[in-house]
């Protein structure tokens, strides 16, 4: 009788442990996230600082007012998620935020340089754009209770996204630029591609959740590898030959790669077959090989890759590529120090190359750190994504995790000439209002679907 008692006792000990540990654990998070967020601010706050002390030699208190400002919303959003998911992930907002910091002070320190100021400067204008990206985010968390909602639309969402994709070779609309990627409706102008990758993820998921069976199924062996048949090849095929369409048509080779290796990348997850990812390897070299000899500015790309140094291409296409390793190898192992480097001479520094930007200020230790922040961020999605049994879910998270993944590879890549250099932004650190935006939406998602993953762990659609 007293042994009975005794278990009873135990196990209901143990229980109680088990429900305060619930209890106690989402406070946790959302605690860990608070101090990460903060010592976010300081980095950001003296990131700044610093850039002032370097080029100006003085402190000047308003533009440390307005990211204090973007902090506030930052603070709001770190809020928001204590009342609506307290369980989301805590490190995805700290990394997000730190990283928009450390891009709003390169593309300052550029303003100061050439003394642009008001709406003129490109800082003016990434503060904005950060505040409306935060605010987004802030609305997707609060409005998304249930992200599953988003599998209903699925061939919706895969319609917005053609009309997206299309939007620039519409005549009248066209923004301008090497590519046409931008689309310009008279009050502002915008990157459809953008927001296209959003609802190309959200297809994607919805859609390899649908025909998964049929994609997965028994094919032929050889090599060790299970490859698929003939007929399953289709989907991988259409998405393909949209990806060579969009370099083709828009003159954009990193969009184009950027769609199809993240169609590649949740095949493989929805399927594990290895197989699908060598083949869409063997498609994206051949689709560039081929797009090389074809287009000339492809062709000019993969010339100023091989030879950049070559004198008539510096004078010519090959001075951007040429310039930014100049001041990557002026930063070496610290750095010249913010505010003290000389990276404007690179073009487009606070965009396409605020990359070697940072590289030249904060050397190869800060850009280390950079892509230790962007392989955190990245790992943690996509723990999100495999922690969950929900497959849309699941697939969701992968797939945005592997984008941003993508993004950062393929502009890294570029800029210091370990592949050809593309069109793409990097995430959170370039200025562009349609980059940020999208990025803090995924910033969202992944938030909500951690949330949703621990507190709703055994629900499965599919």
């Amino acid at each position: 009788m007293s042994s009975s008692t005794d278990t009873s006792a135990v196990s209901t000990d143990t229980a109680v442990v088990r429900a305060l540990r619930s209890i106690r654990m989402p406070q946790t998070h959302r605690n860990r996230e608070l101090w990460l967020l903060l010592f976010a601010f300081v980095i950001n706050g003296a990131a700044v600082a610093l850039v002032q002390l370097g080029a100006e030699g003085a402190i000047e208190w308003t533009f440390l007012v307005y990211c204090g400002g973007l902090a506030a919303l930052a603070l709001a959003l770190h809020i928001v998620l204590r009342l609506v998911a307290r369980d989301a992930d805590p490190f995805v907002l700290p990394i997000a935020t730190l990283l928009t910091g450390l891009g709003l002070a390169m593309i300052y320190r550029l303003d100061l340089h050439w003394t642009r100021g008001g709406w003129d400067a490109f800082s003016t204008r990434q503060l904005a754009w950060a505040a409306i990206a935060i605010i987004l985010a802030i609305i997707v968390v609060l409005a998304l209770r249930n992200y599953r909602v988003l599998f209903r639309y699925t061939y919706l969402f895969g319609l917005v996204s053609i009309l997206l994709l299309i939007l620039p070779v519409i005549p009248g609309l066209s923004g301008g630029g090497n590519a046409d990627v931008w689309v310009d409706l008279g009050f502002f102008t915008f990157q459809p591609g953008e927001i296209a990758k959003l609802t190309l993820a959200v297809f994607f998921a919805g859609y390899l959740v649908r025909t998964r069976e049929s994609l997965s199924s028994v094919g032929t062996k050889f090599l060790g590898l299970t490859w698929p048949r003939a007929r399953e090849l289709g989907p991988l095929l259409v998405i393909w030959l949209i990806s060579l369409g969009i370099i083709v048509l828009q003159r954009d080779l990193g969009t184009g790669l950027l769609i199809f290796g993240m169609f590649v990348a949740m095949l493989y997850v929805a399927t594990g077959k290895t197989s699908w990812v060598f083949i869409g390897v063997v498609l994206a070299a051949g689709g560039a090989f081929l797009a090389s000899r074809v287009l000339p500015y492809v062709g000019a790309r993969f010339q100023n890759w091989l030879d950049p140094f070559n004198p008539d291409l510096v004078d010519n296409s090959s001075y951007q590529l040429v310039t930014g390793l100049f001041g990557l190898g002026q930063g070496g192992l610290v750095g010249t120090g913010l505010g003290q480097g000389r990276p404007w001479m690179t073009p487009v520094a606070e965009s396409d190359y605020i990359f070697p930007s940072l590289g030249e200020e904060l050397g190869l230790v800060g850009v280390f750190a950079i892509l230790c922040l962007y392989m955190v961020f990245t790992s943690r999605g996509i723990r999100i994504g495999l922690a969950g049994q929900d497959d849309f879910g699941k697939l969701l998270a992968t797939g945005l995790s592997f984008t941003i993944a993508l993004q950062v590879f393929i502009m890294v890549g570029g800029v210091t000439r370990l592949i050809p250099l593309t069109g793409l932004t990097t995430p959170f650190l370039a200025a562009g209002g349609s980059s940020l935006i999208s990025n803090w939406i995924i910033v969202a998602l992944l938030l909500r679907i951690s949330d949703a993953v621990r507190s709703r762990p055994r629900v499965v659609i599919g």
